[in-house]
């Protein structure tokens, strides 16, 4: 699933905020419009993300990643005559909601390209309905394999959809690197593995846990929880009971943290460890104290560590956004560019302006967009994947995320 900054922005939202173009195309394939801009062309950038509920922490810190990047592009003029606007829509981390935003985002004919979702689970809703359109679809936080793979993908890899791309790596690398760092680095030979039964945290689990298990750990017990509660305490009798060293829950933040100080409550004072759903701040405030030692893995290296993201965590900051760009900030940033660099492949190469299938003219250049990232480089596999395979451990220590290690999964 994601990534998240650990510094608070308190700023204001910036004034002048993108208006939305809702109209005015050149066809039905998809073009940009002329209307309000000099005789420059306008071309939406759309996003689809949680932006209230649970997940709105994550939700936000997209949406505001990609209008620093539209606004970037248009401060630049890096795409000469085109001036990009972003709409964002608020899928509540519901799939039913996700496939409708879709649906309106392939109606504004300007959007010729959508950053998003969060989940994976609302990305399967998405996918057709985009891939119908030739609207090309870029993802800063989706890890589930199937979504470019197939459902066979660890026997049979097929890429489904030509429209979809991700910025982010799998869980068929997340999981077992976690599964690698608690058994080789940590020491930890018995696990209890937890999941929420939606497709990112039982896709991960599941890889987590085959991996644990071929290295030798053991895994002493299973349960799947309902995410809409938060009284987990018979769960956290089982793991107690179970005499697990370590718990590794397949999910997100919200569920998590409770999760994790019910557990601690319970008696068993062992680590929780998760994936990048987990990696947020308000995951350290929900687990209180007991959150300590803690453990997530997060695409990618630290935001803050990296000389290719100083620059956009500077321009995060003197935008004055009021939520933390979080942990997928940089990749939605990155899948921002990644739409804008195309744009620009198809305005050169169409002697300065959109042709009239500009959207399927996009989803075809994105196959070969390669740049220098916030990131690190940013390019796409032949499934529409990211080449950037790096992944990170951090550790809850002093109320914050503290990474620990960085590498890439040796399978």
């Amino acid at each position: 699933m994601r990534q998240r900054s650990l510094i608070a922005i308190t700023a204001a939202l910036a004034a002048g905020a993108l208006t939305l173009t809702a109209c005015g195309s050149r066809d039905e394939s998809g073009g940009g419009s002329d209307k309000g801009n000099g005789g420059g062309t306008t071309v939406v950038i759309g996003v689809d993300a949680p932006l209230t509920g649970d997940l709105s922490a994550l939700g936000l810190g997209i949406k505001n990643s990609v209008d620093l990047a539209a606004k970037t592009a248009n401060k630049q003029n890096y795409v000469k005559g085109v001036k990009f606007e972003v709409q964002a829509l608020d899928d509540q981390a519901q799939p039913s909601s996700g496939q409708q935003n879709a649906t309106k985002l392939v109606a504004n004919k300007d959007v010729l390209g959508v950053v998003g979702p969060l989940n994976s689970s609302v990305a399967e809703s998405m996918q057709k309905v985009f891939d119908d359109a030739k609207l090309v679809q870029v993802s800063p936080a989706n890890t589930n394999p199937a979504l470019t793979q197939g459902p066979d993908w660890q026997t049979k890899k097929v890429r489904t959809y030509k429209s979809y791309f991700r910025t982010a790596t799998t869980d068929a690398i997340q999981g077992p690197f976690a599964a690698q760092y608690l058994y080789n680095d940590a020491k930890k030979k018995k696990v209890f593995v937890i999941d929420d039964k939606k497709t990112y945290g039982a896709g991960l689990a599941a890889t987590f846990s085959a991996e644990f298990k071929k290295l030798g750990g053991k895994v002493v017990g299973t349960e799947h929880i309902n995410p809409d509660t938060k009284d987990f305490s018979a769960v956290a009798t089982k793991v107690k009971n179970s005499g697990a060293d370590v718990v590794y829950y397949g999910g997100e933040y919200p569920q998590a943290g409770p999760l994790s100080k019910q557990i601690k409550a319970a008696g068993a004072k062992v680590p929780l460890v998760g994936g990048d759903g987990i990696y947020s701040a308000d995951f350290i405030k929900l687990a209180g104290a007991g959150g300590t030692g803690d453990l997530a893995t997060s695409v990618g290296a630290p935001v803050e560590e990296l000389a290719s993201a100083k620059e956009f965590v500077a321009n995060y900051k003197a935008q004055g956004y009021k939520e933390a760009y979080e942990a997928y900030g940089g990749y939605s940033y990155d899948s921002g560019w990644a739409i804008i660099e195309a744009v620009k492949k198809v305005v050169d190469d169409n002697g300065g302006k959109l042709p009239d299938d500009a959207r399927a003219k996009v989803t075809e250049a994105m196959q070969n967009v390669s740049f220098d990232g916030v990131t690190g480089k940013v390019s796409f596999d032949e499934y529409g994947d990211a080449t950037n395979k790096q992944l990170t451990v951090y550790a809850v220590k002093d109320g914050a995320w503290k990474p620990v290690k960085s590498g890439t999964y040796t399978g």
